[in-house]
């Protein structure tokens, strides 16, 4: 266990630290700014989105990102404190898992839209994502 009184800390913990943090900044940024400028956003999705099979669930597409960016953003964020404090990591663990699935989900969007570089773009924090699901160590 790590916290912030106890010297017991391993590379994993750096890692998982480190990684959640920057997803946490990643995830909980893009999900406020959706929430602060919904109707920039929604007007933006529905012109991208507009010749694709997908133009008639923008709005429902919108609500579900955010709540998935800000549920993974928020849980890397607390995780971090959990880890500090008691040493715990199942909250970053649930954060990464959460991420993974709003990534998957942009890309898709993006693909679909036709968007790939902007799909491509999303590769990066994909990778990072997936390299902490896998410092967690499952007997």
């Amino acid at each position: 266990m790590i916290s912030l009184f106890s010297l017991n800390v391993t590379i994993t913990h750096v890692c998982q630290f480190f990684i959640s943090v920057f997803l946490g900044i990643c995830f909980l940024q893009s999900g406020a700014d959706k929430l602060i400028d919904y109707r920039g956003n929604l007007a933006w999705l529905e012109g991208h989105f507009s010749n694709s099979i997908l133009k008639n669930i923008v709005p429902t597409m919108l609500h579900t990102i955010t709540l998935f960016e800000l549920t993974g953003g928020a849980l890397c964020v607390v995780g971090v404190l959990d880890l500090l404090i008691f040493g715990g990591n199942k909250l970053i663990f649930y954060g990464f898992v959460i991420n993974a699935i709003s990534l998957n989900m942009l890309f898709f969007g993006q693909r679909v839209s036709k968007d790939y570089e902007g799909a491509a773009v999303l590769v990066g924090y994909f990778f990072l994502t997936i390299l902490g699901i896998l410092t967690f160590h499952w007997p």
